[in-house]
């Protein structure tokens, strides 16, 4: 028969060894990043490009009050058990303050919370503002081989709650670090305003709706600043670079910083988007005006809601006459 006191003793050991088991597991991020074998750490340059021109967009594009621009960026290089943002879902309350207002304090203590809580966090970056739709501002940061992950977001200015960046790009591929990569970016509804336009006035959007891409026809609404029905995808209107920095180059300033837009130095990949014109529907006919018993005219008109730009379809005429029998002749 089998000793008591030896069975509890063996229990309590197998007990203790599957408590320090699963222990170690929850400690571990979740997913891809979790299989990285490549060297602990690995420092990287991001630089940011805006391509935000009245060439690729003329569609309402924000002169003034406040122009064409770009806020700084926050970004955070974490594992799979956080999500900065999340297509598809809904923003926290850090991400819509920064969408809307571009307000940080919310998100980075979301950021740190994360970070102290389930240890998922391993640094926060930023990068400073561009001035105007086009330029290049870049900052460094720092991965880790268990938050191999990289999020961020820049706030489109001005806009309602509208955003671009990235999801938890990966950047580790098994055994070594990706040595470049380049992405291009696309607007992003926060769902959190209901502005069709640039300058929509705030306008809150209740219940809140989840974060989604804004393309050429969705929101499928023509006050919609990014509504080009005619194009299949909208040109990007950003890009983000990330190299990999070699030991020797550690410690030094990023390449560039706040870089503004000369010629088609930075945004030669984009064509032109042709802006068609668009116009109001017709007004009444106006009053017949003539001499008695002979035909007179009257006129009714309309005018420009849209001017056209890059060669797009031209205005029509914005009057148009006929013929009448003018009325209260004796």
């Amino acid at each position: 028969m089998e000793n008591p006191m030896f069975a509890c003793c063996s229990c309590k050991v197998i007990w203790t060894l599957l408590v320090t088991i699963l222990g170690y597991g929850n400690s571990l991020p979740v997913g891809d990043d979790s299989i990285c074998t490549a060297e602990e750490l690995a420092k990287y340059s991001i630089i940011f490009t805006g391509k935000w021109s009245q060439t690729a967009f003329p569609k309402q594009y924000p002169l003034y009050r406040p122009p064409a621009q770009w806020s700084s960026m926050l970004g955070v290089t974490h594992s799979s058990d956080y999500s900065m943002w999340k297509k598809n879902e809904y923003a926290s309350n850090g991400v819509r303050d920064f969408a809307e207002k571009g307000e940080a304090w919310v998100l980075m203590k979301e950021i740190e919370e994360a970070g102290e809580k389930i240890q998922s966090v391993h640094g926060i970056f930023s990068a400073a503002a561009i001035s105007s739709g086009t330029g290049q501002t870049s900052t460094e940061f720092e991965a880790h081989s268990r938050h191999t992950l990289v999020s961020f977001v820049v706030r489109i200015v001005p806009s309602p709650d509208w955003f671009v960046g990235i999801d938890s790009l990966n950047l580790c591929e098994g055994d070594h670090w990706v040595e470049e990569v380049t992405v291009d970016l696309f607007p992003y509804d926060a769902g959190t305003d209901s502005g069709f336009t640039f300058s929509s006035p705030n306008f809150a959007t209740i219940p809140q709706d989840t974060v989604t891409e804004i393309t050429c026809s969705s929101p499928s609404h023509p006050a919609n600043s990014f509504y080009y029905p005619k194009l299949k995808i909208l040109p990007p209107i950003a890009q983000v670079k990330m190299v990999k920095l070699k030991k020797s180059q550690l410690g030094l300033p990023a390449p560039y910083v706040n870089i503004p837009a000369k010629s088609n130095e930075i945004i030669d990949s984009v064509s032109e988007t042709p802006l068609d014109c668009e116009v109001s529907q017709w007004s009444s006919w106006g009053l017949c005006r003539g001499l008695c018993r002979k035909t007179g005219t009257k006129i009714r008109t309309r005018f420009v809601l849209l001017q056209p730009a890059n060669n797009g379809m031209p205005c029509p005429n914005l009057d148009e006459e006929t013929g009448c029998e003018p009325e209260n002749c004796v």
